[in-house]
C-alpha cells in the first residue's frame, strides 16, 4: 500500500510539470550535457519514472527513449536517499542482470545517479551519468552531480510557477475587466446625482462640504475603476510600430505638467525601438508620475531619464531622489493593488499594469537603488 501511495504522489508530481506530453526543454538538455562534462563521461541523462514507466526526458549522447519500469537501473536505487555510484554495473548484484548491462538494451558499465526531489518531499527520478567502461567519481565530482540534480528540480518548479503564474494573472485581468465593467455604470449615475445635487445647494455648508466629501469618493472610485480596466486590457494583441522614446517623454512630461511643475526633468539620449505606442507610452507616464509623487519631505521632484544599450536590448530608466523602496518590497510593488505608502495617492494599479505591458513586448521591468539616493525604475525591450 506504502509502494502505491509513493507512486500515485510520483505520477501526480511529474503530471504536474507537463514535461512527458511536450518536447524536450532546452534549459534540461543544457544541464544534461553540463552534468556529462562535470562527470567526464559520454552519456547522461535526466529520468522520471512513473508506476510503469522510465521517460528519459533529456539526454546527452545518445537518442531518448521510454522503457518499462522493470528494466530501469535507476527505478532500483530510486529511493537511496544518497548519489549511487557504481564503478562496474557487471560486479554489481543490483545491476548485473540489468538488460541496460547485457547488451540487451545498453552496454553499461560505469553508472551514478542521484534522486530528484520535489518541495514536497517526493523522489520523482534521477539524474543520471553513465559510461560504457569502468571508472569513478571524484568527491567534488560526485557534489556536482547532487547540486546539478537539485537543479533540475528548481528548473521544473521554474517553469511551474511561471506556469501557474500566468495562468492566475489572466483570471485576474478577466475579473478585474468584468467588475469594473459592473461597477462603471451605477458609479456614473450615483456621481451624477451628487453633482446634480451640488449645483443646487445654496447656503447650507455643512451639507455641500459633505457632498463634496461624496463627489471626491466616487471621482477617487472611478479613477480606481479606470485602472483596474486598463490592467485587464492590456498586454493583448499589440499594434507594433517604431516608437521613438525620445517623443514618448516629451508627452508624458507635457500630460504630466501639473505635478512636475517645480520638478528639476533631466532627459539623456533615448532609442527608437518598434513596439505599442500607446501601450508604451502608459508605461513612461506612470514611472514619471510616480517619481514625481514619492519624494523625500520638502523636497522637489528631481528625475533623470536616460538609456543604455546591451546587445540587442535597450534599457530604459528613470530615476529619482525620493525616499527609495526597500529591496524586499521591489517585487511586491507589481502586484496589482500592492502599495508601499498608504499616504501617498494611487490604486496600486499602475506598476502591475507596466509589467503586463512591458512582458507582452518579450521584455524585463524592475526597480534600483538611484545613484543619489531614492529609485530607479528600468525596463527592458529587444531592438525589433
Amino acid at each position: 500500500m506504502t509502494t502505491l501511495m509513493g507512486d500515485e504522489s510520483r505520477v501526480a508530481q511529474i503530471d504536474k510539470y507537463r514535461v512527458l506530453v511536450e518536447p524536450p526543454r532546452a534549459d534540461l538538455l543544457a544541464l544534461v550535457d553540463v552534468a556529462a562534462q562535470v562527470a567526464q563521461v559520454p552519456m547522461a541523462t535526466i529520468n522520471l519514472i512513473t508506476d510503469t514507466e522510465q521517460h528519459q526526458i533529456a539526454t546527452h549522447g545518445f537518442d531518448a527513449s521510454v522503457c518499462s519500469r522493470e528494466d530501469s537501473m535507476c527505478a532500483l536505487v530510486l529511493h537511496a536517499g544518497a548519489p549511487v555510484i557504481v564503478p562496474d554495473a557487471t560486479q554489481d548484484p543490483r545491476f548485473a542482470d540489468n538488460p541496460f548491462v547485457t547488451g540487451v538494451i545498453g552496454n553499461v558499465r560505469f553508472y551514478a545517479t542521484h534522486q530528484l526531489v520535489t518541495p514536497e518531499g517526493v523522489v520523482i527520478g534521477t539524474l543520471c551519468v553513465f559510461d560504457e567502461v569502468p571508472r569513478t567519481l571524484t568527491d567534488e565530482q560526485e557534489q556536482a552531480l547532487v547540486s546539478l540534480a537539485a537543479r533540475v528540480v528548481d528548473l521544473l518548479e521554474l517553469e511551474l510557477r511561471t506556469r501557474e503564474l500566468k495562468r492566475s494573472n489572466e483570471a485576474l485581468a478577466a475579473f478585474a475587466g468584468q467588475v469594473s465593467h459592473d461597477l462603471r455604470n451605477p458609479l456614473t449615475a450615483v456621481s451624477m446625482s451628487l453633482k446634480m445635487m451640488d449645483e443646487e445647494i445654496d447656503g447650507d455648508e455643512d451639507l455641500a462640504f459633505l457632498l463634496k466629501r461624496a463627489i471626491g469618493g466616487a471621482d477617487r472610485m472611478q479613477s480606481l475603476i479606470d485602472d483596474l480596466l486598463k490592467f485587464a486590457r492590456v498586454g493583448g494583441e499589440l499594434q507594433r510600430g517604431p516608437v521613438d522614446f525620445a517623443a514618448v517623454v516629451r508627452d508624458a512630461l507635457e500630460d504630466l505638467a501639473v505635478p512636475l511643475s517645480d520638478a528639476t526633468v533631466m532627459v539623456g539620449d533615448l532609442p527608437t525601438i518598434l513596439g505599442d505606442a500607446v501601450q508604451l507610452r502608459a508605461v513612461v507616464q506612470n514611472l514619471v508620475a510616480n517619481a514625481a509623487k514619492f519624494t523625500r519631505a520638502g523636497a522637489p521632484p528631481h528625475i533623470e531619464i536616460d538609456s543604455s544599450r546591451t546587445g540587442e536590448r535597450w534599457r530604459i530608466v528613470i530615476c529619482d531622489r525620493g525616499p527609495g523602496i526597500p529591496e524586499d518590497q521591489r517585487e511586491r510593488v507589481f502586484l496589482p493593488l500592492a502599495r508601499i505608502d498608504e499616504e501617498v495617492e494611487g490604486s496600486g494599479i499602475g506598476l502591475s499594469t507596466c509589467r503586463r505591458i512591458i512582458e507582452a513586448h518579450g521584455g524585463r521591468i524592475g526597480l534600483a537603488d538611484a545613484p543619489y539616493g531614492g529609485t530607479c525604475a528600468w525596463f527592458e525591450l529587444p531592438e525589433g
